[in-house]
């Protein structure tokens, strides 16, 4: 057979085969079967070791048991700390949109630029700051106390409600995003034609604004549910031992390894369960403005008390915004040690920073997790960007089923996700070529790449969903193969949100916390555990110098990755 002909069978069955209505399932198995196996599988794990032992309901029972009402308690604090979390932010951050957004006044501008200030915060950093102004051993709480001359602070932040004004600040930008983007759209039409037919302003409030608003704000609230139900570095730092995320990490380091496996079942399904009742919810048809009238213009206060009165809030406002930004950053440079009963640390140095790239001890922790990071986010462009691909631009059954599988490792709290992996790789597997992957370098990889790969989907998705179809469509009947189509037409219009995604799913492996602290070890330790760990050592200096670096690090990522997504990437998360 001559080579000619060998060639054109070849072309023929590869012809053959892409026009094959099977052949777009040979695309996405590959997909289906990394989710199987990083996924799925480790959650399936961690559900039969929930049944071990003689008698398989004895953990449930155990957890349910109202002779030890340990995890009872837990469940029930995780709830209403979720609970009263999403009714302050939603009290905040639907007021500072509608203040933002509606009114303009003096600091306005500043003002606007700040309230997103917390999405700067890495977890663990944003309740360290809170700690060291309003803890018991705070700034503030000491300095009151000695103006007072009082023995004992007078307040301080500890315990449930701690962590809930933790939760407060750091998650109240859910709520007002979303509030933000549906007061612009709001039709000034609307209210005026209410008023002038004799509404008052609360009725206009409750029968036009909130219906208006009601999809953003039970979106939104679906979302700080599920957030703040995975919530563990918050009452990690505030003493609260009774959250399911607490008790979990309680399980797995005393070694009853069951039990662990059974609350991670539990909180599993509750945070998959309100995942797919947001989800639901999305699909549903909203309230839409339907009127033709132009987006609402914001109103001038005129009046010179209320205007001195917005410089005054404005501050108030800046200051209180700043402040958990400002005292990382002073005590960054504070001794290690001289800060003990004092009000504001007394020593200074610029050791930490230097000790930052110049002590192999202290870059080793920041070396970690580039590496890790690295590598975890190169998987998620190959994975996120292949799927996204799929989703968009191809029709196949179990799209929807693929879009919910993607979505679950970002629904599930850090700490179940590494109690999955630690059921799934504590042993050979053949996902993992039979080795055993706890304890090796490999695992914090791929908790980080499951963990942040809805990040590189959701921004790939939403650049595809801009793209025309036709482009690529033009660029085939032209004669160019799929491959170079993707090559030189899909990637280069599409790349501003492959990148944004990229920059966050990057930033966010560089801050990994919670699941990071069940799974290191002592040659792997990353950033975010080095923190914990000088903080624990009283080390306050290093471990503020680290989060400075860190907030740096996250600042720049968001205004690239705003910039590049031209306002899109806070959506697509």
């Amino acid at each position: 057979m001559s080579k000619e002909t060998v060639d054109t069978y070849k072309a023929n069955w590869w012809s053959r085969l892409t026009q094959s209505r099977y052949f777009v399932y040979i695309l996405v198995s590959p997909l289906f079967l990394i989710l199987f196996a990083y996924v799925i599988y480790p959650f399936y794990t961690t559900f039969v070791q929930s049944f071990a032992g003689d008698d398989k309901l004895a953990n449930y029972t155990k957890f349910f048991s109202l002779e030890s009402t340990a995890n009872l308690e837990a469940l029930w604090n995780s709830f209403y700390i979720s609970v009263i979390s999403v009714v302050c932010c939603a009290i905040v951050g639907v007021a500072m949109a509608f203040l933002l957004e509606r009114y303009d006044f003096p600091g306005r501008r500043i003002l606007s630029v700040l309230v997103l200030v917390p999405m700067a915060l890495p977890p663990l950093v944003g309740v360290l700051s809170f700690t060291f102004l309003y803890g018991e051993s705070g700034i503030f709480p000491r300095l009151f106390q000695q103006l007072l001359s009082l023995e004992d602070v007078p307040f301080s932040l500890k315990g449930i409600w701690g962590v809930i004004v933790v939760h407060t600040f750091t998650m109240y930008t859910y709520f007002y995003l979303t509030a933000s983007a549906a007061i612009k759209g709001l039709d000034p039409s609307l209210e005026e034609a209410a008023t002038s037919l004799g509404a008052s302003r609360i009725r206009v409030w409750r029968k036009i604004i909130l219906p208006m608003l009601t999809p953003s704000l039970i979106a939104s609230s679906l979302l700080v549910f599920m957030v703040s139900m995975a919530s563990y570095t918050a009452p990690l730092m505030f003493g609260v031992e009774r959250t399911m995320t607490m008790q979990i990490y309680l399980s797995r380091t005393n070694g009853n390894l069951d039990m662990a496996a059974t609350q991670s079942t539990i909180l599993s399904i509750v945070s998959i369960t309100f995942l797919l009742i947001m989800r639901w919810y999305q699909n549903r048809r909203n309230y839409q403005n339907l009127s033709k009238g132009v987006s609402v213009h914001r109103s001038e206060v005129s009046s010179k008390p209320l205007k001195y009165l917005a410089v005054a809030l404005s501050f108030i406002g800046t200051l209180i915004l700043i402040l958990p930004i400002l005292v990382l950053v002073l005590i960054s440079f504070s001794k290690d040690g001289a800060w003990t009963i004092q009000i504001l640390p007394t020593e200074y140095t610029l050791d930490h920073y230097k000790a930052l790239f110049t002590d192999e001890r202290t870059w080793r922790p920041i070396w970690n997790s580039l590496q890790m990071g690295f590598i975890a986010t190169v998987g998620n462009i190959i994975f996120g960007v292949a799927a996204a691909y799929a989703m968009v631009r191809l029709s196949f059954k179990g799209k929807t089923m693929l879009d919910i599988l993607i979505t679950i490792p970002w629904a599930l709290p850090g700490t179940v996700v590494a109690v999955n992996l630690i059921a799934a790789f504590s042993t050979e597997s053949v996902f993992t070529f039979n080795q055993v992957l706890i304890g090796s370098f490999w695992i914090l990889p791929l908790a980080y790449f499951i963990r942040h790969l809805p990040l590189v989907f959701r921004s790939t998705s939403a650049s595809l969903m801009q793209l025309d179809q036709s482009v690529e469509e033009a660029s085939r009947s032209l004669g160019a193969t799929w491959w170079y189509t993707f090559r030189k037409i899909v990637i280069p219009l599409t790349l501003s949100g492959v990148l944004a995604g990229t920059l966050l799913a990057f930033v966010q492996s560089i801050g990994e916390f919670v699941a990071s602290i069940l799974i290191y070890n002592t040659s792997t330790i990353p950033l975010s555990v080095a923190i914990f760990q000088k903080l624990y050592a009283f080390k306050f200096g290093t471990a503020c110098a680290y989060g400075v670096l860190q907030i740096i690090l996250i600042l720049i990522v968001l205004i690239i990755s705003e910039r590049l997504s031209k306002g899109s990437a806070g959506s697509a998360i």
